[in-house]
């Protein structure tokens, strides 16, 4: 049942980077130049208040570890990452944990 539902949350996933991957490419077509909806901007579009509210709960968390290097560059660089690279990254990994055991070749099961 987990892995069934590890594989729908990445094929949504998936989808949802297929659809980000097709939106940023008309709007880079149409704007003639190359566009990348970051996951901030994203964040953002879907509900603004929780991206505040999260970055306030959890940069106090971080900061202090590794001198401010783990809130500094990793975190404001993946909130700088192009959305459909995060998600897609993310369904993969999904897909991966939900993927059947292959059989064993020459073993007795127990």
């Amino acid at each position: 049942m987990i892995r069934f539902l590890f594989r729908f949350l990445g094929l949504l996933c998936l989808a949802a980077a297929f659809v980000l991957v097709v939106y940023d490419g008309t709007k880079s077509i149409a704007g003639n130049q190359l566009y990348f909806t970051s996951v901030r901007t994203l964040w953002e579009l879907i509900n603004a208040g929780s991206l505040q509210s999260f970055t306030q709960w959890f940069r106090p968390l971080v900061a202090p570890y590794g001198a401010g290097v783990a809130w500094d560059p990793v975190m404001l660089g993946l909130l700088a990452a192009p959305s459909w690279s995060l998600l897609g990254a993310f369904g993969i990994l999904l897909i991966l944990l939900g993927r059947k055991k292959k059989p064993l070749i020459g073993y007795a099961r127990p």
